[in-house]
């Protein structure tokens, strides 16, 4: 069968329907456009919203996940806040050493030390993926492309931190470099399916347009505290999450053998039922506006899908430290409450947030823990259900800029995403899954098919959607096979 590639020339291409973290784009939303905004339009806190319960009906929502095993779920919890107790005293003592890091001419024989570290804590840097004077180069390329196209959206509009860019030349040049499909495909072979038929292929990276942020000195604005990206409410609720039931271990009582690296369960998972707006260029260190993350993935995962079906007994003294005493944290403390709809820190069309008044067991204040500083070209990489931050204040001397770069698997959901996608790029209007508008549509620079085959004529197109994927390559399982001939007829690739 002749490879297909797609040219400049290429009519239209028809639409389906649908920071460096490793992450599943799963199920399809709308073809419509999202609303225009900015990152500000993700999260409630940055939108100025609070916290509070939600429609009476996730009341039921609540009851029906843990039906028949209440009383393993209390026990369960029991036995988390123990662990939790554990294990966030290990790493306030440890703080970034506890993250695992390994250089990019490694990852081919990768110690298992590095495996098993990355596999419990669901955090990594890897270490000169891209040489840093050719990502310098990338940046300077953004000032230009910014100061040519003043009229890029950005947060805060008054003093820009975060761009709303998709399609800047840095960015093509990032998502389509060999050395970071390379790193892509070794952090997502860290995932594993237990069904062998499954229409997933790890080994076969596709691109997801993200932003970029250059976050000067001195800002406290963008002070975006602990958060997990895919969905909030959608976790809970059986047309979100519970379509793939991926935690299910949590709900029936056993959230030990719950394994976050698990694919197949995510595949048919619906992140985004409520139509939300849903790579590192700097020398960064802690406290210089950069990454904090919480390094207890099983266990905070679990612990912040359980909250809501707990509230204490006697509440917590007012405190200004975001500190609880042990009494009210105690096992003894806290009973079982399915009276309410609390979601807590989940709210419709935003990302899940976390904060100490919400969920004090977690003890974020210390368990939120900087990343190992960074150089350009370092790549960082977090699971999908880590919780993360960023420092509420840059007091460092200089910028704090990285591009986000999801490493996303293909799949026949991917596929139809990508589709989406590409027409998003073609066109320069934002990526579907954020803030719609003309994006940069009008923006003077913007790189097209031609740019994306210079810097990578095969993977880096296949990844974007613009080159057929090889089913007949040696080596392939027939899962993969299998989504790669749906991906490139989706793809339109195959008549």
């Amino acid at each position: 069968m002749a490879t297909k590639v797609l040219s400049e020339a290429r009519p239209a291409i028809r639409s389906i329907k649908r920071v460096c973290r490793p992450s599943f784009r799963t199920a399809a939303t709308a073809a419509a456009q999202k609303k225009e905004g900015d990152i500000s339009d993700a999260f409630a806190s940055l939108s100025g919203m609070s916290f509070e319960p939600l429609e009476p009906r996730f009341k039921e929502v609540k009851a029906r996940l843990i039906a028949g095993n209440e009383q393993a779920v209390h026990e369960s919890w029991n036995r988390l806040l123990a662990s939790l107790r554990e294990e966030t005293s290990t790493i306030s003592k440890l703080g970034s050493k506890v993250i695992p890091t390994i250089d990019f001419k490694d990852i081919d024989n990768a110690s298992d030390e590095f495996r098993n570290e990355h596999k419990k804590r669901g955090v990594a840097v890897i270490r000169n993926v891209v040489p840093s004077h050719e990502v310098l180069e990338w940046k300077d390329g953004l000032r230009e492309y910014i100061k040519a196209n003043p009229q890029t959206k950005a947060f805060p509009p008054d003093n820009p931190q975060v761009y709303e860019l998709y399609w800047s030349p840095a960015q093509i040049k990032a998502r389509a470099h060999p050395n970071l499909i390379k790193a892509q495909r070794f952090l997502m072979e860290f995932w594993h399916s237990k069904d062998p038929h499954a229409l997933v292929s790890s080994s076969h990276p596709t691109m997801y347009a993200d932003r970029l942020r250059m976050r000067l000195p001195g800002d406290a604005k963008f002070a975006l505290g602990p958060h997990v990206d895919g969905g909030s409410c959608e976790r809970w609720e059986e047309e979100g999450y519970g379509r793939g039931r991926p935690y299910d271990a949590i709900w029936q009582g056993r959230w030990e053998e719950y394994d976050p690296w698990e694919s197949s369960t995510r595949l048919p998972v619906l992140s985004d039922l409520y139509q939300g707006v849903g790579a590192c260029m700097s020398e960064t260190g802690p406290y210089e506006g950069t990454l904090l993350v919480n390094p207890l993935l099983n266990r905070a995962t679990a612990y912040f899908l359980l909250r809501p079906f707990f509230s204490p007994k006697v509440a917590a003294e007012e405190t200004t430290a975001e500190s609880y005493s042990e009494a009210f944290l105690h096992p003894d403390n806290w009973k079982m409450d399915l009276a309410n709809s609390w979601l807590h820190g989940a709210t419709p069309g935003h990302g899940q947030e976390l904060r100490p008044s919400l969920h004090p067991h977690l003890n974020l204040p210390s368990s939120m823990i900087h990343v190992p500083r960074v150089n350009p070209g370092d790549y960082v990489s977090w699971h999908c259900d880590t919780i993360h931050a960023v420092d509420k204040v840059h007091a460092g001397q200089s910028d704090s800029s990285v591009m986000y770069i999801p490493a996303c698997p293909l799949t026949v959901a991917n596929a139809e995403f990508v589709a989406r996608q590409r027409e998003c790029f073609l066109n320069g209007t934002p990526c579907p899954d954020f803030g719609g508008g003309k994006g940069e549509s009008e923006h003077v620079g913007r790189p097209g098919i031609a740019d994306v085959e210079a810097v990578n004529p095969v993977e880096g197109m296949q990844a974007f959607g613009l080159r057929q994927w090889d089913s007949d390559a040696p080596g392939l399982t027939n899962g993969q096979r299998e989504v790669m001939d749906r991906a490139n007829k989706i793809l339109d690739f195959y008549d």
